[in-house]
């Protein structure tokens, strides 16, 4: 394992990661097969390629990454579609690229997520303000429409018992390093494509916990109805998708569609995994083999 990686290899990975996600069949979201929810693919392919300079720039704190990557997407496409992305894929961005103790990506992001200060947090809340996600309200400390007085982190923990994006800033992502991303793994040793090894991860991660973007959006009854819906379709997607389940997973993503459920934080976490694993396999990859 050899870190740091380059910056042409973190911003790869991540432009990588972005549209493997969109390749693949994720009932809800937008993907190759459908668009939804009045976005299509090409709007998240712009928001990627206008991001990821800004996600892997060496040298820049994580909150600056934030904010230069969520206006940059913005700009690009008129509306936010990936800030949830963003939020988790900088501090995998600057663990793997910059000067960071640790020889595991974990190890390093941990230290990062330590380190994060007030200035990060500050740049963090500029982002959103800019993205200005659906149910974003206000709250008495931590909210991002004031100046911030807390670290990143800090206000990350005062949102964790309702975003499980900021409650990934709490437990150093361990819903990445100790769900998804062995998840991933067996699923491409098993799946008939790299497509439906991402649909697994999809269908698993929405089985599993409540989308916390539909329970800000719809309420939290909801986010518990279409995971529990999700858990019924198991044998679907257990090992993994198959692709005569292919016409069962569209009929679901349609329905969702059909209701304005997007399960957006599961997408998010399906383009972090992936983008983690490309950055495992950056640092894994001989320096001589180009």
């Amino acid at each position: 394992m050899s870190y740091p990686v380059s910056q042409s290899e973190v911003s790869d990975a991540f432009v990588s990661a972005c549209l493997g996600e969109l390749q693949a069949l994720k009932p809800g979201n937008v993907h190759i097969h459908a668009g939804g929810h009045h976005m299509e693919v090409a709007q998240f392919e712009q928001a990627a390629r206008a991001a990821a300079p800004h996600i892997a720039m060496r040298g820049l704190k994580v909150g600056h990454r934030i904010r230069g990557a969520v206006e940059a997407s913005v700009a690009a496409t008129g509306c936010n579609t990936n800030l949830g992305i963003i939020l988790l894929c900088a501090p995998l961005a600057y663990a793997a690229g910059e000067v960071v103790t640790g020889t595991s990506l974990s190890a390093r992001l941990a230290k990062v997520l330590a380190m994060l200060d007030a200035a990060d947090a500050q740049e963090t809340f500029k982002a959103i303000e800019a993205a200005n996600p659906a149910g974003l309200g206000e709250v008495p400390v931590g909210d991002v429409h004031e100046t911030a007085a807390i670290t990143l982190r800090e206000a990350m923990a005062l949102a964790s018992s309702r975003d499980r994006i900021a409650l990934s800033y709490v437990t150093d992502f361990a819903d990445i390093f100790e769900f998804t991303l062995p998840l991933i793994r067996r699923a491409r040793a098993l799946a008939e494509s790299p497509e439906l090894a991402v649909t697994t991860l999809h269908m698993s991660l929405l089985a599993s916990i409540p989308d916390t973007h539909l329970a800000r959006k719809f309420g939290p009854s909801v986010a518990t109805e279409v995971r529990d819906i999700a858990q019924r379709m198991r044998p679907m997607f257990e090992p993994v998708v198959a692709s005569q389940a292919i016409e069962d997973l569209l009929r679901f993503d349609m329905t969702l569609k059909e209701k304005g459920l997007n399960p957006g934080t599961t997408a998010d976490f399906v383009v972090a995994t992936l983008f983690a694993e490309g950055l495992d396999l950056a640092a894994r990859r001989d320096p001589q083999s180009g």
